[in-house]
Formats: structure tokens, C-alpha cells, sequence
């Protein structure tokens, strides 16, 4: 990761100050580190900020390169199916805090966009995705099926790999 270092004198520091709250304010910041250097008059405080660098995506926009490799699943999934991919995720997340886990702990978001594509309408469909067992299927399928079958068109061609 890049760094950048910037020391502040005590003595005339609001240029020095301006000048790191804007890189501050313009970068996405790992970390920073202070120290402070006794020197008397010239004493002063250094920073070692730590940064990620923005990269370009397909629209030409920076994008966190921490964030690069998410999916936008509202790109994806067409409006009716990123509305019950929604839905699923309520459920995702009310069943996790049930049961004190993680919402990653029960179904990952690809696993939710791929039942909804397959329009995952029994037991059977739901093994069909990878990372799915018998255990989960078990205890979660009356719910999540209920959820799924408020599709009310057969399913398209799948845009999921």
C-alpha cells in the first residue's frame, strides 16, 4: 500500500494542516500513524498516512481497489429478481441474528442471486447450488422457497457463471 508522510511544525502549521486534511479528505485511508518529534522550537508531529490507490472501472469512475471485486447484483439481476434477492437478504440477516451468526454464515450473496435466477422453486433446486447442503436445505427451505415463490415469470438465461 502507499504511504505518504507529512510533518506539522508547531509553529506555523495551518498550511501544513490544510494540506493533509485534503489528501486526507481526496484518498481512501488504510491507516495513519503520529508521531511526535520533541526538537524545541522545531519540534513537530509526523504522519505516516497509509492509502489505497482508486482504479478505473468500466464506467471510467475510481473505485477502492478493497472494493474491486464486488458485484453489484442490481446490475445483474433484473428489477423483479434484484427485489426478491432483496427479500432474501432481509431474511438472510433476520435468521443470522436468530441464531447469533454471521449473515456470510448461512448463504453468501452469490448463493441468494443464484436462487433467484434458477427460480429455485423445491428442495432439490437448492442443492443445485454449489456451497448448499442437506443441513441448511433442512432447516431453511420453507422459508427461503416462500420468499422465491413470489416470482411470478419462469426464469431467464442465467448471467451467473
Amino acid at each position: 500500500m502507499p504511504f505518504r508522510i507529512f510533518l506539522i511544525p508547531v509553529l506555523y502549521s495551518d498550511e501544513a494542516t490544510e494540506e493533509l486534511n485534503a489528501f486526507i479528505a481526496g484518498h481512501r485511508v488504510a491507516h495513519i500513524e503520529r508521531k511526535w518529534i520533541d526538537q524545541g522550537a522545531q519540534s513537530a508531529y509526523v504522519f505516516c498516512v497509509e492509502y489505497v490507490l482508486a482504479s478505473p472501472t468500466r464506467d471510467g469512475n475510481p473505485r477502492s481497489q478493497l472494493s474491486r471485486n464486488r458485484i453489484d447484483y442490481k446490475t445483474i439481476l433484473s428489477p423483479d429478481e434484484f427485489t426478491i434477492f432483496s427479500l432474501l437478504r432481509e431474511l438472510r440477516k433476520e435468521l443470522s441474528q436468530q441464531e447469533g451468526v454471521p449473515v456470510f454464515a448461512l448463504f453468501s450473496n452469490e448463493q441468494l442471486a443464484r436462487m433467484v435466477q434458477r427460480r429455485c422453486s423445491s428442495k432439490a433446486d437448492l442443492l443445485g447450488i454449489e456451497g448448499i447442503g442437506e443441513a441448511k436445505v433442512e432447516k431453511y427451505s420453507e422459508k427461503l422457497l416462500a420468499t422465491l415463490s413470489k416470482f411470478a415469470s419462469p426464469p431467464p438465461s442465467s448471467d451467473l457463471p
